[in-house]
């Protein structure tokens, strides 16, 4: 008789919002938090212009310089892999990290992926990304603005409780 495997999947959320919104600073606690809990989270980052990675000076900086089109450094603990990207999407940076409970993407505002919208009162009001999958607004508004939940943005706690109920919607409630 076979072993009935059930193969887990880690939960994907992005965190969209217009430039300069908070959504590094509200991944930074989310990250925090779901550490505290000991829930190994990776973090994707979509940036919509071109970015340097790597830092200047270092030897794998300098061996990109000289014209390598990808470069890796790793040590017992650690690993870092730097090449140009060949139109990659996220499905495959997502494959990258199999062991992450929780996998959130900073970005991604137009996908159907579950997402949160992060607005910022001196920013934005209304929402930019598309409304598929957006289960929460976190935002400094007042709620009676959105016909949408919203969550503030010291309200972590909330936001893991909105987090986890779009999970067990998507059946990827892991933590």
């Amino acid at each position: 008789m076979g072993r009935d495997v059930i193969e887990k999947r880690p939960m994907i959320i992005a965190v969209c919002g217009v430039k300069n919104s908070g959504k590094t600073t509200l991944l930074v606690k989310l990250v925090e938090e779901l550490t505290r809990r000991k829930i190994k989270t990776a973090v994707i980052k979509h940036d919509g212009h071109d970015f340097i990675s790597d830092v200047p000076g270092t030897d794998s900086y300098r061996f990109h310089q000289a014209g390598a089109y990808g470069t890796a450094v790793f040590s017992d603990r650690r690993i870092s892999v730097h090449k140009e990207g060949c139109g990659e999407q996220e499905q495959e940076l997502i494959r990258q990290f199999p062991e992450a409970e929780v996998i959130l993407m900073e970005g991604l505002k137009n996908s159907s992926y579950p997402k949160m919208e992060v607005i910022r009162k001196e920013i934005s009001h209304d929402p930019v990304s598309n409304p598929a999958g957006r289960f929460l607004i976190v935002t400094d508004w007042g709620p009676e603005e959105y016909a949408e939940p919203t969550a503030g943005f010291e309200e972590i706690d909330l936001i893991l409780e909105k987090m986890i109920d779009m999970g067990e919607k998507d059946g990827t409630d892991t933590f």
